[in-house]
């Protein structure tokens, strides 16, 4: 963006300055935006992740991490509050699940929160919805989901897994918790990874 409203760049930081500016003054935000109506421009965009996010596999194919989170979130409701998409120089995507405790209440209210995420249920909805997601993506690698693994604890704030906006921090997530990424990836069998069913 770039405009009279919006600063023209950090003050005494010419390298914070240069990093956020393109050469033709426009401030890259990194937040990736859609039309609100395709067919209708004049009602806005909305936001649709952040471009900031995005990767690439080791075949060479870019992941759209923030439409990838957002379709699986779709294909697995009620049961996911939020996903994070691992898979930077890897082979396939992943996902790190956060539950919903209300969706998933909906589904076992037989069960204590604290048992979801073993519950045989609730892995076989999640085992469904990848398998549904993945199907809705024939052909694509950068759409499709190799594996998922549900986050007992929540994200932390402390810890800069959310945002002041309120958002999930992906690059943090997946920083902080890496062991669970490599059991995404883990050639050995790992009874808390679900794989499509």
């Amino acid at each position: 963006m770039r405009g009279p409203n919006v600063t023209p760049g950090y003050h005494r930081e010419p390298e914070l300055t240069a990093a956020a500016f393109d050469d033709e003054g426009y401030y890259c935000i990194g937040d990736a935006g859609r039309l609100a109506d395709p067919t209708d421009p004049r009602k806005g965009v909305v936001f649709d992740g952040r471009v900031a996010e995005d990767f690439k596999l080791t075949s060479g194919t870019w992941v759209s991490a923030g439409a990838l989170r957002v379709a699986f979130i779709a294909a697995a409701a009620p049961v996911v509050q939020d996903v994070v998409i691992a898979g930077e120089g890897r082979s396939a995507a992943a996902a790190l699940v956060f539950l919903s405790p209300d969706g998933c209440r909906a589904i076992v209210p037989d069960v204590p929160a604290d048992r979801y995420a073993e519950d045989p249920r609730i892995r076989a909805h999640l085992a469904a919805a990848l398998a549904s997601h993945n199907a809705g993506s024939p052909g694509s690698s950068s759409r499709k989901l190799a594996a998922a693994v549900v986050l007992a604890e929540p994200p932390a704030i402390d810890a800069g897994e959310i945002t002041d906006k309120g958002y999930i921090n992906q690059r943090a997530v997946l920083r902080r918790r890496a062991a669970d990424v490599a059991r995404l990836y883990a050639g050995t069998p790992d009874p808390g990874r679900i794989e499509p069913a």
